[in-house]
């Protein structure tokens, strides 16, 4: 049942606490989005189980806002729902992290590709902003914060690149991929190497030299695939496939 949840920082967090809700807003696309924030950041850890009252008293909501949460939150592999039984927080998928990482592989490349190859860098300023708040959080070693960053800094790649629904479409697959993510982010000097490749990627756009960026994105997005042998090893129950 919901409870505490913890992140792979071993940070715990109340899980039972009300969530108040946009009034103004439609509640189910508000519970997604806050259940799927905690998903990825390991705070509903796989094998936590969601159960619908209370999840209808945490965010003050009827259970058709919840049931239709869980169900966008099922399309997308992240819960696994047992009919008449339970709905649990499913296990990082390997195969599914690895087509999501060839998709945003390819779709990535093209975006630096074409960015580096723009006459107007006019929003290189604003992603070197965000690469220096990023150092801010590695130095406070506030994770969760480090990783929000990151996902913000490749959308801005992608609205810069006037795609802005390619990011939206790589969101929506790669939540496995995210997790794994989120558990190596605490390696010694994981957090580290990503902040050298923004800015490296970043100085390649600024110049000009496509080549260059496509190489330190590829060397970028192969990080965590890369050791995935490791992770599975330290996080056994997390991670299937």
């Amino acid at each position: 049942m919901i409870g505490f949840g913890r992140d792979a920082t071993g940070i715990f967090r109340n899980m039972t606490m009300a969530i108040p809700l946009d009034r103004a807003r439609q509640a189910a696309p508000q519970v997604y989005e806050r259940l799927r924030e905690q998903i990825i950041a390991l705070a509903l850890a796989p094998g936590t189980v969601l159960a619908r009252n209370e999840l209808m008293a945490q965010f003050g909501v009827s259970q058709t806002p919840i049931r239709d949460a869980l169900l966008r939150l099922a399309e997308e592999g992240l819960v696994d729902i047992f009919p008449q039984h339970a709905t649990v927080v499913s296990p990082i998928d390997l195969p599914a992290a690895r087509q999501a990482h060839f998709l945003r592989r390819s779709v990535e490349l093209e975006v630096v590709r074409s960015l580096a190859q723009r006459e107007d860098r006019s929003f290189v300023p604003r992603l070197q902003a965000l690469i220096a708040r990023q150092r801010g959080m590695l130095d406070a070693q506030d994770f969760e914060a480090f990783a929000e960053t990151d996902q913000s800094l490749h959308r801005q790649l992608c609205e810069a690149a006037e795609v802005p629904g390619l990011w939206a479409l790589i969101r929506s697959r790669s939540g496995h991929l995210d997790r794994l993510r989120r558990l190596h982010l605490p390696a010694p000097g994981k957090a580290q190497s990503i902040l050298d490749d923004h800015a490296l990627i970043l100085d390649a756009i600024a110049a000009g030299e496509s080549g260059r960026a496509e190489e330190a994105l590829r060397r970028h997005l192969s990080g965590t695939l890369a050791q995935v042998d490791e992770i599975r090893a330290r996080f056994p129950d997390y991670v299937r496939g």
